[in-house]
């Protein structure tokens, strides 16, 4: 709890100049943007003194990102939010508002954006958040992009995480669960550099959209994912995938470092539930490093810069897209994490879901259902 600055009433004059102005200044720059960030619901103000950060602005604080986004996020986002609509709030961010448009800038963008998956309706190519949207879509869709255009995808990259894990907290407040999913799956494309529905291979280095297609029509036994290709006989991996050695050995690398996660979990106290009072649930998760000491960073070609791999575990009743529990984590060999969550108020048994999602890799995510037995009020 902070207390609010109020005017002085006593001035004071150095070397004969007079402050007063200076203060009447300071003082109004301060009372706006206090209003600014009640308005916006970054904090709270009490009493017409006391101030607060509320849960925007402690998400705001956190990623160290725009009230102005925080609060884009919070009144554009809905249950009804889609791939589309959820790529358009994230350009929409005022992080994005500084993107240059150089001169003749305009008509590369008009082509780019008629190459995409999603389309904009009456698009302003003078507009840094269309051009945002187009170099985010550009990057899913592995278009080269060259010159200072390419510098400015490298930048809306760059930003493009933490607000992403910023929308993840604002959705989880709201207790969304399918949208939620739907954010940590375009952390992964951004990192990665592809769409949600393409082939996981495509993560694997030296892979094309053509490979990833004879793999998935793989007579016998299609090979869709990276587990699946892991778990190929040597000789038949390689008739297969046709490479030589020197490219068969950057698969391996990178298999080796994909990660391969063994998950279990249980209720604590599974026996004494009671309606709308909280439940644990403790998850255990270890890590095969495959010989390695430590996991190191993402194998990520197409991020700009370095990246370590995150996690969240999350609990939800798809039964009514309820979000009840969230946690980042971050995991190197060995992890035990307690997720505390609402049981439902009915007596009975109840089916909920707990999901273990990487903010890096497509196709390793994991999905249990479990079951809840609640009991009648002793």
């Amino acid at each position: 709890m902070y207390r609010r600055l109020t005017k002085n009433p006593n001035y004071y004059n150095l070397q004969g100049v007079s402050h007063r102005h200076l203060s009447d200044h300071l003082s109004d720059l301060i009372e706006n943007t206090l209003n600014n960030l009640e308005s916006s619901k970054c904090i709270i103000i009490e009493e017409d003194v006391y101030l607060k950060p509320s849960n925007l602005g402690l998400i705001a604080s956190y990623y160290y990102i725009s009230y102005t986004s925080i609060e884009r996020f919070s009144t554009s986002l809905s249950t009804k939010t889609k791939m589309k609509g959820l790529l358009e709030i994230l350009a929409s961010a005022s992080e994005y508002a500084q993107l240059p448009i150089r001169p003749g800038e305009e008509d590369q963008i008009r082509k780019l954006i008629h190459h995409q998956r999603f389309s904009f309706e009456n698009p302003k190519c003078s507009d840094p958040h269309v051009k945002a949207n187009a170099l985010l879509q550009a990057h899913f869709s592995r278009h080269t992009i060259v010159g200072n255009l390419a510098v400015d995808q490298r930048e809306v990259l760059l930003s493009a995480h933490r607000l992403l894990q910023a929308m993840v907290d604002v959705i989880s407040s709201n207790g969304w669960l399918s949208l939620a999913l739907l954010a940590m799956e375009m952390c992964q494309m951004i990192t990665q550099g592809m769409w949600e529905r393409d082939s996981m291979l495509l993560q694997l280095p030296h892979f094309t959209k053509d490979l990833a297609k004879r793999c998935q029509e793989n007579p016998g036994r299609a090979i869709e994912t990276v587990f699946d290709l892991v778990e190929m006989d040597d000789e038949e991996r390689r008739e297969l995938l046709q490479m030589t050695d020197s490219q068969m050995l950057d698969i391996a690398r990178f298999c080796n470092r994909f990660p391969n996660i063994d998950m279990t979990y249980e209720v604590l106290d599974a026996d004494d539930i009671q309606p709308g009072e909280d439940a644990t649930l403790l998850v255990t998760l270890e890590r095969d490093l495959e010989g390695r000491s430590e996991v190191g960073p993402v194998d990520a070609p197409r991020f700009p810069k370095p990246k370590e791999e995150g996690w969240w575990l999350v609990v939800g009743d798809s039964s009514n897209n309820q979000l009840l529990a969230i946690k980042r984590v971050s995991l190197q060999r060995r992890a035990k994490v307690k997720l505390v969550f609402a049981v439902p108020k009915d007596v009975g048994k109840k089916s909920l879901v707990i999901y273990f999602m990487c903010d890096s890799y497509l196709g390793c995510d994991q999905e249990y259902n479990f079951t809840v037995d609640v009991k009648e009020p002793k």
